[in-house]
């Protein structure tokens, strides 16, 4: 791979890591909700989850799912039902979560698997294999180049809003009243953060079904 390829690649994964979308949103709302601690075991498991996604299409799996609109279809509706559900989890809640609070529980095995449902991470994955792996000689070889650098950033990105969220935790817990945080602040930041998880789901279902069969 070239400078140019690279200096490429790193713009597109910057532009289409650290825009707002359901990882992020995710990774901001439980470092607020539950601490850092907590939504690291979301941001650790984006990576991976799109790393298996990235060899899937560079193998062609990505290429025939998308060509299915049964399996395309089944992945925004997919999707979408899970960041709708999530949304609705978010939406009351007004109090910071304890470690037994199933009000927003998205673990290491959800977040892989959110990775398979997200139909904004097929279409970028699948658009790097186009431009920078497929039909090459070299092919297997390039893969092992973009993906630390995907990975890099996945993981970069995903800790940058997880950290924003557990800086903002105390403040969002306050004002104290009668000796009990309002967590009007809270809820408010919640319900921002489940309109983002809905209008993400619009825009996924919005732009997948206009894929090309």
């Amino acid at each position: 791979m070239n400078a140019t390829e690279f200096s490429a690649l790193l713009v597109l994964a910057t532009a289409t890591s650290f825009t707002p979308g359901p990882n992020t949103t995710l990774s901001t709302a439980l470092a607020a909700n539950h601490g850092l601690p907590r939504a690291l075991r979301f941001v650790c498991a984006v990576p991976v989850g799109w790393a298996l996604l990235l060899a899937l299409c560079t193998a062609g799996v990505g290429a025939l799912v998308m060509a299915q609109p049964l399996l395309r279809w089944a992945i925004l509706g997919g999707g979408g039902v899970y960041l709708l559900w999530l949304a609705g989890r978010l939406w009351c809640s007004r109090a910071l979560g304890q470690a037994d609070d199933a009000r927003l529980q998205v673990g290491f095995g959800q977040g892989v698997a959110l990775q398979f449902l997200n139909i904004k991470a097929w279409m970028l994955a699948l658009s790097i294999v186009a431009g920078w792996i497929a039909g090459r000689d070299d092919a297997w070889q390039r893969f092992a180049q973009v993906l630390p650098v995907m990975l890099a950033f996945a993981f970069a990105s995903n800790l940058a809003y997880a950290l924003t969220g557990s800086l903002l935790r105390e403040w969002l817990a306050g004002p104290v009243i009668d000796g009990q945080p309002s967590g009007r602040r809270l809820l408010i930041f919640n319900r921002a953060m489940a309109t983002a998880l809905v209008l993400t789901a619009a825009w996924m279902l919005a732009h997948g079904a206009g894929a090309p069969a």
